[in-house]
């Protein structure tokens, strides 16, 4: 009935886990709950029981005690009654005579059984001689037994005699006398002892009668003790009345544990089996039900041949199974509180119990029966442990392997960046393969337990460690750009390694799930799926299909996002002293964006061959929607305006063919398409320049309809930026706004334009 606490810390670890984990836990503590039920009222029925028979024992005890002392009343009575009919002389007279005779009777008999006691003996001792040639079958037990119970209460009267007397070395002389006795008794204890060590052994060969003789034994030896005890109660409750009728108390006159010792052999008997069992097990962990196969062939014999042989009072078979579960529970129990004991074992032990009680059923008992559980419903907690013990492996591994990344990434302007090519010469982090190779051993670890559950609770695991694998490699790279975006270092050391590492991190992520049909190839996510399915249950399965999908979802967004990093920082760094000249007065004079897509042509050509195919079109059209954000947003440049005297229509027009001719010439044309549909949102940019003041909120109204994502204060700036710019320009905007019902849809480049 112990149970481990539960520490919800150490359940509920992550705020996904409320979602992931809460339902399996709710089914879990219900069976739980229900299990502790069923054996809360099996305990309750059997302790009823129990309460019950012990009260009908007292019950019978007290009325035995009543009868006794009515008796001894009516005897006293009939006592009293015969001295008032006596004179007092005379009866006096006769008690005197009387006591005098029976005390010469008492001499008598105690004088012939002390004269004959030595022969006596020696007749015992010649019968266990006898039977000492006889293991097997010992035909005098019971005569010896007989003789033995004789001389016992002949020493007990004797010893109980000179206890009462004056003179102490009596008591000694006696002892030195009965001396020869004791050795007598211990080797009969000793057949005894064999006998009760050997009972299934006995009723395997056959050797009923010597069974039956032994339970004969048993049987008076615990109604003597019976006796004794009910003795000693009745004089510890009635010692004045009982002290009148001493000289008629004969027999044993101390409990002899003859029942009790019995059943401590069949205890001692199990021992060196379990002893055996626990070695072969720690041999084998596989091998835990053959090395116990024994235990339930004893239960079994029992069954079939001693439950006949024995009283039906002692419910045998019963006896017998309470005293091995007990120790199969203690067997159990060390086995795994034992700091030797390796994860199989454990595991093996935390599949038994089920094994163990269905064995338990076919020999009549139900679990409830049998009373404690036989690992005390640690199932849940051991697995626990074991998939924990897992996951620190796993840990470990995912630790030092970030370590190493770290470390390489610190480094990365030595050696080449420390970065290898794949067979396709793409860029890739040389940890990545290492990575999968472990969760694929740890992943087989838990398949070794051959239990759904503890696979369920690695996997979970993994997909936990993998999105926060995603989430640092997003951040370490992130940190280090930012360095170079906020310019916080004075030159550009790293920089270029930096944009390697952010090629070979979209690889990485692309490589977890590019799947490669011709070839027949998994990505690492598509194998780990199919290594995982078999191994767990089909409602798993279905929660499992989420959060493949997830991890997928996120090696693209991550890929995209290194690919639009590498933009951000071409921006940042290559293109920072020519950004600001957009719009201005320096602008007209210059070939910014000729140079901007020179310079991007040159990276892409850099990187064609290191990138993976599939980035390489992405790269493209991140690279020209960042060029068209930061374009839009270079009315925000400090100097910006678009004067009327100014040829600023035909300036833009010139940047715009310029990136078109770059597009053109692209080798996907559906790229060049799909970048130069996104570029037509500069039409709308270059109508809010050029229009009349007066069609201005109309030409923002078109362009909200076609971008619903437009931001007013983008609209706003472009219209600072007019040279004949007026306040109730932009509040005629602004009224326009409110009246429109705009659609809202998928989003589009503007939301990216502030």
């Amino acid at each position: 009935m112990d149970i481990p606490p539960v520490h919800l810390a150490t359940l509920l670890r992550h705020p996904d886990d409320l979602f992931d984990k809460l339902s399996a836990l709710k089914t879990e503590f219900a069976r739980k709950k229900s299990l502790i039920d069923s054996q809360l009222r099996a305990g309750l029925r059997d302790q009823l029981e129990t309460t019950q028979s012990g009260m009908s024992h007292l019950s019978d005890s007290q009325k035995t005690l009543q009868s006794i002392k009515e008796e001894m009343i009516k005897i006293d009575k009939i006592a009293s009654e015969s001295q008032n009919q006596i004179t007092g002389t005379d009866f006096a007279t006769i008690n005197l005579v009387s006591q005098a005779h029976r005390n010469f009777n008492a001499v008598e008999t105690m004088r012939r059984n002390l004269e004959g006691f030595a022969e006596r003996v020696g007749e015992v001792e010649e019968m266990l001689r006898e039977d000492e040639s006889d293991y097997e079958q010992m035909p005098n037990l019971l005569k010896i037994h007989f003789e033995l119970t004789r001389l016992r209460n002949i020493r007990d009267d004797a010893m109980e005699q000179i206890s009462r007397g004056d003179d102490p070395g009596l008591g000694v002389t006696l002892e030195d006398y009965f001396a020869r006795l004791d050795g007598v008794i211990r080797l009969f204890d000793e057949r005894i002892e064999l006998i009760a060590m050997s009972l299934i052994t006995l009723v395997q060969a056959g050797n009923e009668s010597l069974v039956v003789r032994f339970a004969l034994i048993i049987e008076a030896e615990e109604k003597s003790d019976q006796r004794v005890m009910a003795l000693q109660e009745a004089l510890k409750d009635h010692r004045e009345m009982a002290t009148r009728f001493q000289s008629i108390t004969d027999g044993a006159k101390t409990v002899r544990g003859y029942k009790e010792r019995f059943l401590e052999c069949v205890k001692d008997a199990a021992v060196p089996q379990f002893e055996k069992s626990r070695q072969e097990f720690m041999e084998d962990p596989g091998g835990l039900e053959k090395s116990l196969r024994w235990y339930f062939n004893d239960l079994n014999t029992v069954k079939l041949g001693m439950v006949q042989l024995m009283p039906r009072k002692w419910r045998i078979f019963r006896t017998w199974a309470g005293i091995f579960h007990e120790m199969m529970h203690d067997f159990l129990i060390g086995i795994v509180e034992d700091p030797e004991t390796s994860s199989s074992h454990t595991l093996e032990i935390v599949g038994w119990p089920e094994k163990y009680y269905r064995k338990m059923l076919k020999l009549g008992f139900k679990q409830e029966e049998l009373g404690v559980q036989v690992i005390d419903n640690r199932e849940t907690e051991l697995v626990r442990d074991f998939r924990q013990l897992i996951i620190k492996f796993l840990d470990e591994w995912i630790d030092r392997i970030w370590v190493a990344e770290r470390k390489d990434f610190a480094e990365r302007g030595v050696d080449g960046g420390n970065l290898e090519t794949d067979e396709y010469g793409y860029f890739r982090n040389k940890n990545l393969i290492d990575l999968w190779r472990m969760l694929r051993e740890q992943l087989e670890a838990a398949a070794n337990s051959k239990r759904a559950d503890v696979v369920e609770g690695v996997v979970d695991a993994m997909f936990q460690r993998l999105r926060q694998r995603q989430q640092a490699w997003q951040k370490m790279l992130e940190d280090e750009s930012s360095r170079y975006e906020n310019d916080k270092i004075g030159d550009l050391e790293g920089f270029q390694p930096l944009q390697d590492w952010l090629v070979a991190t979209a690889n990485d992520q692309i490589a977890c799930i590019d799947d490669n049909e011709e070839e027949g190839r998994l990505a690492y996510l598509s194998d780990f799926k199919k290594k995982f399915s078999p191994l767990v249950t089909p409602q798993y399965m279905d929660r499992a299909e989420g959060e493949v999908a997830a991890l997928r979802d996120g090696y693209v967004d991550l890929s995209t996002w290194c690919m639009a990093k590498f933009a951000q920082l071409v921006f940042s760094v290559d293109f920072k002293a020519v950004m600001p000249d957009f719009f201005t007065p320096k602008w007209y004079t210059t070939t910014a964006m000729a140079r901007m897509i020179a310079t991007f042509e040159e990276y892409v050509s850099d990187y064609r061959m290191v990138l993976h195919h599939s980035l390489v079109d992405i790269f493209i059209e991140i690279f020209a929607d960042e060029l068209l954000v930061r374009y839009l947003s270079s009315v925000r440049n400090k100097g910006a305006k678009f004067r009327r005297t100014d040829q600023f229509q035909d300036k833009i027009f010139d940047d715009l063919s310029t990136a078109f001719e770059f597009f053109n010439s692209l080798p996907n044309p559906d790229v060049g398409n799909a970048i130069k549909e996104t570029w037509r949102v500069t039409e709308a940019f270059l109508q809010l320049l050029t229009v009349e003041k007066e069609a201005i909120p109309d030409t923002f109204a078109s362009f909200k309809t076609a971008y619903w994502d437009l931001q007013i204060s983008w609209v706003e700036a472009v219209l600072r930026s007019r040279d004949d710019f007026e306040r109730s320009m932009l509040n005629a905007v602004k009224a326009r706004a409110a009246q429109m019902d705009v659609v809202r849809g998928p989003e589009t480049i503007m939301s990216k334009v502030k």
